[in-house]
């Protein structure tokens, strides 16, 4: 089975890490044994903060069986940090410490944020906690103050270059200037949807079909499609699930279409206009990646847009 290629080129190392100056400071604190109990990745989706934690676990002398990564898009709630609370002071059991990540922090709910804010208060010396989030904002100033905050950037134009270079030639596959360019565009600086895009090509020898594809007509059509029926005045959820039910594409794809399609009608209309509130709601719903959830995923986010009125 083919390996998707920003899992199979996914760093292993902090000098693999490219277009992030934190991985220095990281790297000192590692090795002078240092690294914080508590610290907090924040920065743009597909940038490098999982992969930052995963680093810093086997640095850390964590074993997978004490390692514990957790979306907060799916446990959110103050069970989720009771369980925390009556595990972290069990002994690890393959390697020195036991690490928890948690991410997409920020979907913490209020009542859980209070909750973890006493667990970072007292943790114990052989566990650390690393914190990843898009909207740092939205946790506890208390909690923020708590942790060491390391900042993940999008990458830049060079960067994004290096990072298509590199894998071309692990790969031993040429591109041709036009391609990559396009392919640094469309990326929008996030390593992973870069790595998504050079997937969709690589198979292809022709720079004019991987131009093609990379602009492919079904994937914008099919974006068009749902966001015509997200952004009715009264979306009918019956329409929308109609549209779904005919997708073809990559959900991921859609997402980054849907996504530029409401920022720029947010930026174009006044802040109490309709379409801006809409737009505002579709960003909210779209923010999260869709790799692991896919075409349920980009259903699920539908459905919030059309009853978030309800709620």
């Amino acid at each position: 089975m083919k390996t998707e290629l920003y899992k199979k080129h996914r760093p292993k190392e902090l000098w693999e890490v490219i277009g992030q100056t934190t991985t220095t400071q990281i790297d000192k604190m590692l090795k002078n044994k240092k690294f914080p109990h508590a610290s907090l990745f924040a920065g743009p989706s597909g940038c490098g903060k999982t992969t930052l934690a995963r680093i810093i676990k086997d640095k850390l002398n964590c074993s997978d069986s004490d390692f514990n990564e957790v979306n907060c898009a799916d446990f959110r709630g103050i069970d989720f940090v009771r369980e925390v609370r009556s595990s972290m002071n069990l002994a690890p059991l393959g390697g020195s410490v036991r690490v928890w990540l948690i991410d997409e922090a920020h979907q913490l709910s209020s009542q859980a944020q209070n909750a973890f804010l006493k667990i970072l208060e007292d943790t114990p010396q052989h566990v650390y906690f690393i914190l990843a989030t898009t909207e740092p904002q939205k946790l506890l100033k208390t909690i923020r103050t708590r942790c060491t905050t390391f900042m993940v950037q999008g990458l830049n134009f060079t960067d994004s270059e290096t990072l298509i270079k590199t894998i071309c030639q692990k790969e031993e596959i040429e591109l041709e200037e036009e391609v990559i360019e396009n392919i640094i565009k469309l990326g929008e600086g996030s390593a992973r949807q870069i790595l998504v895009l050079m997937d969709s090509i690589i198979s292809i020898d022709d720079p004019e079909e991987q131009l093609q594809l990379l602009f492919k007509s079904d994937t914008k059509r099919e974006a068009i499609e749902i966001c015509r029926a997200l952004f009715k005045p009264k979306p009918i959820w019956g329409e929308v699930a109609a549209v779904l039910k005919s997708v073809t594409e990559e959900p991921e794809s859609l997402r980054w279409l849907i996504l530029s399609y409401a920022n720029s009608i947010l930026l174009k209309q006044k802040n109490k206009n309709g379409k801006s509130i809409r737009a505002y709601e579709v960003i909210d719903s779209f923010k999260s990646n869709f790799y692991d959830s896919k075409k349920a995923g980009l259903s699920a986010a539908c459905f919030e847009v059309i009853f978030s009125d309800s709620e």
